[in-house]
């Protein structure tokens, strides 16, 4: 697939301390790419980069082939930030207008948008209110309305669904597998993990300024797994029944076992054993870690993460 953008070795230092330490990606087009990281990684300062806010010291940054120039490019981004960047005082209806004309968009354009959106989101009635007297859900709403109104080719949220009760971050992340399936692309930043698994194709994770994971999603938990099945029967299992070198058992309840399976040995050595004990094998699952797993792993500097060559 091709990229929409590619960062080469960006660097950025404040105060000789490093936010950002050779990091380089490629995203493409039309996919949804997780950013991750702990507080202080320097994911604000990448986005930052990005959206031409701060300038890299160090490293490129390509947009459809091209250098990124943020006076140009800025029309084909959209950046929702953690922070709120509304107007408090201006009123909703006339921010939106005023924001899409800022990004380009006629006047014409920029109500027959804000309007579908508005509809889209049952904001009507929030035409003539001020941003002032929104609660924090609403105001999440609102800033992810103004961050797609004017049709961003590259569209950056930053933890988007912050303040949202289960049914608009549902509507929220519905709207994020549109507009990606439609062609746009989504970078999404967020310390959700379950977030992740669920919407993103791709992720990096960033720890202390570096980039030290980068992969599918299915690929990452892939290169974690630690040979855990679970594995159900049909009739009650006993203890003489795991007392086997093939595996480590984790946990028994009446019905199923948790094993760790030795390397050695494959899933059908497993699957063999237990019927030649005379067990009916219902089901026979590989539980793969899930991303917060390996986060929490990776970011905590584990014996395992430090050899992990991603």
């Amino acid at each position: 697939m091709e990229p929409i953008i590619e960062v080469t070795s960006l660097k950025k230092y404040f105060a000789g301390q490093k936010a950002v330490e050779n990091i380089s990606f490629s995203i493409n087009k039309g996919s949804v790419f997780g950013l991750l990281g702990p507080n202080g990684a320097g994911k604000t300062t990448l986005l930052r980069m990005i959206t031409g806010i701060f300038f890299p010291d160090e490293g490129t940054i390509t947009l459809n082939g091209k250098k990124f120039d943020p006076l140009h490019d800025n029309p084909l981004i959209g950046y929702m930030p953690e922070e709120r960047g509304l107007y408090k005082k201006m009123k909703i209806g006339e921010q939106v207008l005023y924001l899409a004309q800022l990004k380009g968009l006629s006047k014409k354009e920029a109500l027959e948008n804000t309007k579908n959106w508005f509809i889209k989101f049952q904001m009507e009635s929030w035409w003539n209110k001020k941003v002032e007297d929104l609660s924090k859900g609403m105001s999440q709403k609102l800033q992810f309305v103004t961050t797609v109104v004017h049709n961003p080719k590259l569209i950056i949220l930053d933890e988007p669904f912050s303040g949202l009760d289960p049914v608009n971050a549902n509507l929220i992340k519905d709207e994020i597998f549109r507009l990606a399936h439609e062609g746009a692309t989504i970078i999404f930043s967020t310390h959700r993990m379950e977030q992740v698994e669920e919407i993103c194709d791709h992720i990096i994770l960033v720890n202390k300024g570096e980039k030290i994971l980068d992969g599918t999603v299915e690929n990452i938990k892939q290169d974690f797994k630690e040979n855990i099945f679970e594995v159900e029967f049909d009739q009650k299992i006993l203890p003489e029944h795991t007392a086997i070198h093939l595996f480590d058992v984790i946990n028994a309840k009446e019905k199923s076992v948790t094993i760790r399976k030795n390397a050695d040995f494959s899933n059908n050595d497993i699957i063999s054993y237990f019927i030649h004990k005379g067990l009916n094998i219902h089901s026979f699952n590989e539980i793969l870690p899930t991303i917060n797993d390996i986060f929490i792993k990776l970011v905590q500097g584990s014996p395992e993460a430090r050899q992990f060559q991603p």
